[in-house]
């Protein structure tokens, strides 16, 4: 099992981007997902996570109204739309897989993780 999560760049505060990554492997379906950041210098931390089938969803207050996760199991994809960015979402936006319960948010309990896509929102 392989996640490559892509989709980061440099925007404004107030601008639109939309993180995707990409599943590699057997039993996408079966997994939980999940998205989290690192902002420089400080630890990993979780943004939002998805059930494997897709109807449960859970966001940590920070993005919560602003960030939406989605799947797509016919493309083996997990999405990470995230609106109006703010400087303080700067980070490295890691994917990551868990058969732990979909609401997991912390990251001990995901066992795939991707390389990360770096998010820089310029005030």
């Amino acid at each position: 099992v392989q996640l490559q999560a892509s989709g980061g760049g440099l925007v404004q505060a107030g601008a639109s981007l939309r993180l995707s990554c990409t599943f590699s492997g057997r039993a996408f379906s079966s997994y939980n997902m999940g998205w989290f950041r690192q902002a420089p210098g400080k630890g990993r931390e979780f943004a939002a996570s998805i059930s494997w089938t897709g109807d449960n969803t859970y966001y940590a207050d920070s993005v919560k109204g602003r960030f939406t996760i989605s799947r797509d199991i016919t493309k083996n994809t997990v999405s990470l739309q995230m609106n109006s960015l703010k400087p303080e979402d700067t980070a490295i936006y890691y994917c990551a897989a868990t058969n732990s319960p979909w609401g997991a948010a912390s990251e001990y309990l995901y066992d795939v993780w991707g390389h990360g896509t770096l998010v820089t929102v310029s005030s």
